[in-house]
């Protein structure tokens, strides 16, 4: 099997796809969070109802076979693999820990993907690449009617959806995009912006969510409440400041590009350099280069390397990633060595890609 083919394997339909403004959205996702009536929230659930709440879900999952969904136990999968799914967005890294009646529901082009007994007993999410929240909801709300007809869900006239985190309260809705920023950051804009943002009742996070830092430039923007709204205006409040600051991005860029083409175009090279003839390079030093040399390819400073190849690398050089492409696994050190080699040996081939 070639780089490119197992490259193609194990990407998500969400990473590899194009979707509206991709040069700075990567992904747009909306996530629901549900629970089953008259059971306990998965923490202080008993062994007997959590296991009731995974059969519960397998039954959903597989009684359409139109539906093209698989069940998978938390606790019967390799670590390695768990990780894999928090790198591609499609578990959350509070999914892996005491997995014990933990599982996930995936559709087999991992556009969906259901948590269950995470926080709550479920929790449905859509994620589409580019700029596509509405077609993300609308993804998710299907799927969420399809199992509200099967199950009864904890509802609330006063309050609508019950779920264990009060924030989540009403319609359980957080939508989220994924957005790579590193002129923001390079203008020192960022500073700014992220508690402006945080003023308009949105959160402003890291790679994986509430609790990480951003890496590579890449921030998450979500809703902070879901009661009294709906999930309409939830949406469209979070389509309209994201829109805000991809354009101020774009200004941002071509301010770089004003006060020193040269100087941006040397610092991507610089990037690409590092990238193409490293030995040992860090997940967290790649992160920074890709999003270097991703800015100068989508500014038209970089035209001999094919535009998808840093948007992939962004993903592929998380370390679940590297493992599974190199198919085994190793410690940090060695991680490290195989990194720079697969790095090295898909820039070469984007290179080539381009110029044949």
């Amino acid at each position: 099997m070639s780089l490119q083919e197992a490259v193609n394997k194990i990407l998500s339909q969400w990473m590899r796809g194009q979707g509206p403004d991709s040069d700075i959205v990567m992904g747009s996702r909306i996530r629901l969070a549900r629970n089953v009536a008259k059971i306990p929230f998965p923490d202080m659930a008993s062994d007997e109802q959590l296991t009731h709440i995974t059969e519960l879900a397998r039954s959903v999952a597989v009684h359409d076979s139109q539906a093209n969904m698989d069940y998978f136990s938390i606790a019967d999968m390799p670590i390695l693999e768990r990780e894999l799914l928090v790198e591609k967005h499609l578990i959350s890294p509070q999914q892996t820990k005491n997995v014990k009646h933990k599982a996930v529901v995936l559709r087999r082009d991992e556009l969906v993907s259901i948590m269950v007994n995470e926080e709550d007993h479920l929790r449905i999410q859509s994620i589409y690449p580019g700029f596509q929240l509405q077609s993300a909801w609308e993804q998710c709300d299907q799927v969420d009617d399809v199992i509200g007809e099967k199950l009864e869900y904890a509802f609330s006239t006063e309050l609508g959806f019950l779920t264990a985190c009060p924030t989540n309260v009403g319609t359980g809705l957080r939508a989220s995009v994924m957005l790579h920023l590193p002129a923001l950051v390079m203008t020192r804009q960022m500073q700014r912006l992220v508690p402006a943002i945080n003023k308009l009742g949105l959160a402003v996070r890291g790679l994986y969510g509430e609790g990480t830092e951003a890496v590579g430039n890449i921030y998450q923007i979500s809703n902070q409440l879901t009661l009294g709204h709906s999930e309409k205006e939830i949406i469209q409040h979070l389509a309209t400041v994201a829109r805000q600051i991809i354009d101020q991005e774009r200004e941002a860029r071509q301010q770089l590009v004003r006060i020193g083409e040269a100087e941006l175009a040397d610092r991507a090279y610089r990037a690409l350099g590092i990238l193409t003839q490293a030995r040992i390079i860090s997940s967290q030093e790649a992160m920074q280069l890709v999003s270097e040399v991703w800015l100068g390819v989508d500014m038209g400073l970089i035209k001999e390397l094919d535009a998808r190849i840093p948007r992939y690398l962004v993903v592929l050089i998380r370390p679940a990633h590297v493992q599974k492409l190199i198919g085994r696994n190793m410690d940090a050190a060695e991680r490290d060595m195989y990194r720079a080699s697969l790095v090295r040996e898909y820039m070469h081939t984007g290179l080539q890609e381009k110029n044949a």
